[in-house]
């Protein structure tokens, strides 16, 4: 940063000041005169401060800016998502009202892990259904194993036989069917309870919750039975708003630079993997979405820039990386002009290939640019 500083400070030198220069260096060269050494070039600021001659401009080699054929590059917003085919919500089967809960909001949970428990009259109904399931299968299971004796001796008709055995058929259906309620609802059949258990049903974060202590739960009651909604955030959505004009620019499976707001320095990889059909008619945008894997540190609702090479090449042009200042988030190369004068162009640069700076506007492709910026700022360092 010093080094900047005393390049603006030539820059903005009064007369009054450079005629004061002048003479002194005038005295010190005259000093000088019987010594062998090298005269060191001389910088003249000029009216203009982006503009400034030196008297041995041959010093400063100058290299002409190259053409070259390149996709463009296509920066959009967004905002971070999470997957919806990853988005599970945790139903509660059960009515009733919440007698604890064991999850909040933001947490991270397991797959199977218990969230709440809800006090309910369901299980005992659903036990009681149960119950008598068991009693009616072991009658008909009776009925049928008589209804067999009593045939194989001649004692009944086969037609009372077939009778039994789909009574005993539709009974064990009927069992069956009270153990999968049970099940479902959460109820242990071996130890009933009236307060039936909810799980999560897969790991991830719980990004929703629509329940609180003692609240209802259920259809019944509470009119939503989603009590939690539960994320797996290993991959994430990120939605952009591409405008109308650059959507030819992109496909299907394109490869995005991803960087979040909040860490500027890092660089992630994602893949497109839809294009809205449908466009916002107030500002003619489409919705596109990248997909990103999340190393965790991806938060929703995060803003990210995603850079998407275009699949349209264009002309640009390119010079050696030392040609280019970066100053101020500015970049800025020199060029000659007329009377040994450098004049301060700012342009505006892309990557870094191979030790060449991709310049993206600015300056023309062969057009010279002094080729090493640090040499030409060493001598205003030295006035």
């Amino acid at each position: 940063m010093m080094r900047l500083r005393r390049f603006h400070s030539i820059i903005f030198f009064t007369p009054a000041l450079l005629l004061t220069a002048g003479l002194i260096l005038g005295g010190c060269k005259k000093e000088e005169k019987g010594d062998a050494a090298t005269p060191q070039p001389q910088v003249v600021t000029t009216g203009d401060m982006a503009e400034f001659s030196v008297d041995r401009p041959e010093q400063y080699p100058l290299v002409a800016a190259e053409p070259y054929t390149a996709h463009a590059e296509l920066k959009v917003n967004g905002t971070v998502n999470p997957d919806i085919s990853k988005e599970i919500p945790v139903i509660s089967l059960a009515n009733g009202r919440v007698v604890d809960i064991k999850a909040r909001l933001d947490d991270y949970v397991k797959k199977g892990q218990l969230l709440l428990k809800v006090q309910s009259s369901d299980s005992a109904a659903a036990f009681d259904t149960y119950r008598k399931a068991v009693n009616d299968e072991r009658m008909s299971n009776l009925q049928y194993q008589r209804s067999q004796d009593l045939y194989t001796h001649g004692a009944t008709s086969k037609a009372m036989l077939e009778q039994a055995e789909t009574a005993e058929k539709d009974a064990e259906s009927d069992l069956k069917a009270a153990e999968e309620t049970l099940e479902t609802l959460g109820v242990d059949k071996e130890h009933p309870s009236a307060i039936v258990p909810v799980y999560a049903p897969i790991s991830g974060v719980i990004i929703q919750q629509n329940v609180t202590q003692a609240a209802a739960a259920g259809v019944t009651f509470s009119g939503s039975a989603t009590a939690f909604t539960i994320a797996d955030l290993s991959t994430v959505w990120v939605i952009c708003d591409v405008f109308e004009n650059d959507i030819p620019k992109i496909a299907r499976g394109q490869e995005a630079k991803i960087k979040l707001s909040a860490y500027p320095d890092k660089v992630f990889i994602g893949h497109v993997s839809d294009i809205g059909p449908v466009l916002d008619p107030a500002i003619r945008t489409a919705k596109v979405r990248i997909e990103v894997p999340n190393p965790g540190i991806f938060k929703v609702g995060m803003f990210v820039t995603a850079t998407l090479a275009s699949r349209q090449e264009q002309k640009f042009t390119q010079v050696p990386a030392p040609a280019v200042l970066h100053l101020h988030d500015r970049d800025w190369v020199f060029v000659p002009a007329p009377g040994s004068k450098f004049r301060r162009v700012e342009v505006k640069t892309g990557e870094i290939v191979n030790g060449k700076q991709a310049i993206l506007s600015g300056i023309q492709s062969g057009q010279q640019v002094v080729s090493n910026v640090l040499q030409l700022e060493t001598t205003l360092e030295n006035q």
